[in-house]
């Protein structure tokens, strides 16, 4: 891989042959600039204040939501670019000055998108739209079970629905979403294959999760071929990744003392018997803890401070680690030849993996997440069995004055627009899809893009009197 085709500025519109938009006299902004201001000011993203991290339907504002975490993959993703940017530039000569700010651009933007495609309620909710998809077509599946067209429900990932988001779903005057540049779009596909290439072997972590849906394959290869990446991750994906894990591994454990699922002191105690007192990077993240928050009023506030203080120094040492590995994998990942992950490989691995153990086994355990869970699954499962109705018969021509016109024309109109447009290529025989995925699939868009508040009101509005 070169950077020179890392960073391609063409965006995904001019690649299907359409003419780009029309720049604003006296915009100095660059092109990956550009799309970080889309990305931010669109609607996909106001979206994740009220979409969960870890606690769904939370009132608690000090408790993060995907919009603050991905705030905050984004601030981490950015200072790692700019670091290992800045080493490529100074030590190795591939990058010139120039480009060390398109770097960080891409990072922060794909920082700030990265969680995009998750349903309501997290990751159960992905699992909820896979489970619904199997039972309801259990006995008549439209095409084969084996088939990519089911995989992609059956494997149903918010990370292959993000880049149909900003790809496909938000119409600004086409079909070709946010019309991002290719070198931004090549680094948000964080996996590598559709979703009946999966491989769980752990071998190739770019291939554990499907990266793209079938709808999207042919701009998927048309990012790949603008960017020269072939089926490999693009360097960045490494660096966005990377910041997502060292994120949540931290603060997942803040908010868990902030909700009061665990203190403080138990945090300390399950970190010292995980990794034992003198490990370096948790010996020093302690050390600075202590000095920072040690002298807050005791009690639940000086918890709260000791996490806040640890959150930073863990973050810290996380990110120092991680970019050394960048650097001792580089020829690797350049050459598309690296299949692990920087937090798995780096010398903070294991206190990474401690900081998620803990939060697995305390936080998301909670009986306040798994109720909730709980309830979003069922919430999840009854919207699609009534948009199902709705898409299977839908069309330009709905009849408004049937249940199923009625529920159609709910749906949002953008995700309506580019079904309708599929529907058209569908018999006018310009693709191989079958009809029943794009009305499937319209189904899931609309529920997978609501709110954890719109789709708890909207359910209540239409399953009960």
């Amino acid at each position: 891989m070169k950077w020179n085709q890392l960073l391609s500025t063409v965006r995904i519109r001019s690649t299907f042959g359409g003419t780009d938009s029309i720049r604003s006299p006296g915009d100095p902004r660059t092109e990956f600039e550009r799309d970080y201001g889309r990305s931010v000011f669109s609607a996909p993203v106001r979206r994740l204040q009220d979409k969960a991290q870890v606690y769904p339907l939370e009132q608690h504002d000090a408790v993060r939501t995907r919009l603050t975490h991905s705030m905050e993959v984004s601030s981490v993703a950015r200072g790692l670019a700019r670091s290992l940017a800045t080493w490529l530039h100074k030590e190795r000569g591939e990058l010139t000055a120039e480009n060390i700010p398109a770097v960080e651009s891409i990072a922060a933007t794909c920082g700030m998108i990265h969680d995009l495609g998750n349903p309501p309620f997290g990751h159960a909710g992905e699992t909820a739209i896979a489970e619904w998809f199997a039972s309801t077509f259990e006995k008549s599946c439209p095409f084969g079970k084996e088939t990519q067209y089911a995989k992609d429900f059956l494997k149903w990932d918010g990370n292959a629905q993000t880049i149909r988001l900003v790809g496909r779903l938000q119409v600004l005057s086409d079909d070709f979403g946010l019309n991002l540049t290719c070198g931004t779009m090549s680094a948000a596909l964080k996996y590598t294959v559709p979703s009946h290439q999966v491989d769980n072997t752990k071998t190739y972590q770019e291939k554990k999760k499907p990266g793209y849906f079938a709808s999207e394959e042919d701009l998927v290869q048309k990012i790949r071929d603008q960017v020269a990446t072939g089926d490999a991750r693009n360097p960045l994906t490494y660096i966005v990744e990377a910041s997502d894990d060292i994120v949540y591994s931290a603060v997942d454990l803040e908010d868990g003392v902030k909700k009061r699922a665990l203190r403080w002191s138990e945090l300390e105690s399950a970190l010292t018997q995980r990794l034992g007192k003198d490990h370096p990077h948790l010996s020093k993240a302690l050390e600075l803890t202590i000095k920072k928050g040690g002298g807050s009023t005791p009690g639940l506030d000086r918890d709260e401070a000791l996490v806040q203080a640890f959150r930073t120094y863990a973050i810290n040492e996380f990110v120092v680690s991680v970019d050394q590995e960048f650097r001792k994998q580089y020829e690797l990942i350049i050459e598309g030849k690296y299949h692990g992950e920087l937090t798995a490989d780096c010398s903070a691995a294991a206190m990474m993996k401690a900081c998620k153990d803990i939060a697995r086994d305390v936080v998301y355990k909670s009986k306040e997440v798994l109720s909730i869970e709980l309830t979003g699954r069922r919430i999840i499962q009854d919207l699609l069995n009534i948009f199902w109705e709705a898409a299977r018969t839908g069309g330009p021509d709905t009849d408004h004055k049937t249940f199923a016109g009625k529920a159609y024309l709910i749906m949002s109109s953008n995700y309506r627009t580019v079904f309708e447009a599929r529907l058209k290529q569908v018999r006018e025989k310009q693709t191989v899809i079958p009809e029943e995925y794009f009305r499937i699939q319209l189904a899931c868009d609309y529920v997978a893009g609501m709110t954890d508040s719109f789709a708890a009101s909207l359910h209540r509005k239409l399953t009960y009197a």
